[in-house]
């Protein structure tokens, strides 16, 4: 058995948990929306047609904040399709994801289904073929309390009270080429600066999101943030960030340390970041949205391009294994250990489409592997991060050189508790480790949940959708300010201590 030890002490704050770092992403794509959360006639239907056992099994994420409508899918969309009766809405062909978008659900049904789940909005705006005017049309709809055209539009279609939604994207992946409406770092850093003042303007409560690069990996990955940033930053509040891991060929252990390239990525947003703030002499610091990520076997997906035209096919359902629930709690890890600069998270997306929740077309529906360690770590892993100072074995990986086996996080709970989340990326042996909690000295007893499984390719479906559930592993005592849990091989774990 392998041993590793952490220390925990109240002194080593990172920050405060923002609760929208337990985000979620609902993109008109695939499946996610109609048959995933929406889906008239299916036994569990409410009166407005979305499914019940479907809402609340996302009650169960305690999701607190669901960016919407994308996405690729926003670069196209026209959100005056998506409003007023239903039989007068238009079906328009989705360019992003070659689908037919019946409209059947747009905005004002959204509002109120995410009511329904306890979540806010997070509110996307199209700066691919549309702009200024439609950006700001779109806050006095949703955000005016009356008076106005918009606003009594909104009125009219049912909604007598604004929905105030406070967080807003000022497009979505504007670097990418493959977005319809692509722009140089120079035409969207100006773009988002005119709309987000025109946005303020008419709502100066917003939060604005300016895009990032859509991954680490592009050619133009920094200088886009530096010019974009140059443009627009007295007028924006957070940068986004998106990427997403599989597992490539047999190298599982680059795949577990995957949480290794997200540190890395963020260090490097906040490191622009920080240059564009020094350079022009500005006074408050950006902290960043991660509003995509997740594991996502993009080498699965053929491309939208071989794709045929049709209504809600089911794209990008990947199938998630105990290996990828313990990556993306390991990516969680990540986003805590960042947490005073990472405010908001949202993993995408939430049902049928690379998702933690699944459905069948008239069917049940099921938690999949990932859902367990978004769910614990969700509802446990709120109030203050701490450093842990962590001596752990290390081994080699292909793509990330030298990775420590261990890799944890702390969060000091406000009524006292402390939980502490962990992963052992050892494939083979269970890892033993001392937890010197002596600063913390009321702290007594708690438990140790785990998701882990002798076969790393379990998974849960239709049929089987227990398969992979947490485990308790037994109580978690502290003996003389020192405590030892035991991490199964290739394991998330939450060890959760309380007065």
């Amino acid at each position: 058995m392998r041993s590793a030890s952490l220390i925990v002490d109240p002194a080593f704050r990172i920050g405060a948990v923002d609760p929208r770092l337990y985000g979620s992403f609902v993109e008109h794509l695939g499946r996610c929306v109609y048959q995933g959360i929406f889906e008239p006639g299916h036994p569990s239907a409410d009166e407005n047609g979305f499914r019940r056992d479907v809402a609340e099994l996302v009650r169960g994420l305690g999701v607190p904040i669901i960016r919407y409508p994308g996405g690729n899918f926003v670069s196209a969309y026209n959100w005056e399709d998506g409003i007023g009766p239903v039989h007068d809405r238009p079906a328009r062909i989705d360019l992003a994801w070659r689908s037919i978008e019946t409209n059947r659900v747009g905005l004002d049904e959204f509002q109120r289904w995410a009511a329904t789940v306890n979540a806010e909005t997070m509110m996307a705006v199209n700066l691919g073929t549309r702009g200024i005017d439609e950006a700001r049309a779109l806050v006095e709809y949703c955000n005016h309390p009356s008076g106005t055209a918009w606003s009594d539009r909104r009125r009219a279609n049912g909604a007598a009270e604004p929905y105030g939604i406070k967080v807003w994207c000022l497009g979505n992946e504007m670097d990418g080429p493959w977005q319809i409406g692509h722009k140089t770092a120079l035409e969207y850093g100006r773009l988002a600066a005119e709309a987000g003042k025109a946005m303020r303007l008419v709502d100066p409560g917003v939060e604005l999101v300016i895009s990032g690069s859509s991954h680490s990996r592009m050619p133009t990955f920094g200088t886009w943030e530096r010019i974009a940033l140059t443009e627009a930053y007295d007028t924006v509040d957070h940068i986004s960030m998106h990427s997403y891991y599989q597992q490539h060929g047999d190298d599982r252990d680059s795949f577990l340390a995957a949480a290794v390239d997200m540190d890395r990525f963020i260090d490097a947003i906040v490191a622009t970041a920080d240059h564009v703030r020094a350079v022009g002499r500005h006074t408050k610091r950006l902290t960043i949205a991660f509003d995509e990520w997740n594991v996502w076997y993009q080498s699965r997906f053929p491309g939208e391009k071989n794709l045929p035209i049709a209504e809600a096919p089911p794209l990008l359902e990947d199938v998630y294994s105990v290996t990828d629930a313990v990556v993306a709690g390991n990516l969680l890890i990540s986003l805590l250990r960042h947490a005073d600069r990472v405010r908001i998270g949202c993993q995408a997306q939430l049902v049928n489409v690379i998702a933690p929740i699944m459905t069948a077309p008239g069917g049940p529906a099921w938690r999949q592997t990932i859902y367990h360690p978004y769910a614990l770590t969700s509802r446990y892993g709120r109030g203050t991060v701490l450093r842990v100072e962590a001596r752990s074995p290390a081994h080699e990986t292909s793509a990330y050189g030298e990775v420590a086996l261990l890799d944890a996080v702390a969060v000091l709970r406000d009524d006292g508790g402390l939980v502490v989340f962990a992963v052992n990326r050892d494939q083979g042996e269970e890892m033993a480790v001392d937890i010197d909690l002596r600063s913390l000295p009321r702290l007594v007893a708690g438990e140790h949940i785990t998701v882990a499984d002798a076969d790393p390719d379990a998974v849960n479906d239709q049929h089987n959708p227990e398969r992979v559930t947490p485990r308790r592993l037994g109580d978690a005592k502290v003996d003389g300010g020192r405590l030892t849990v035991v991490l199964p091989p290739l394991s998330w774990n939450m060890v959760r201590l309380t007065l």
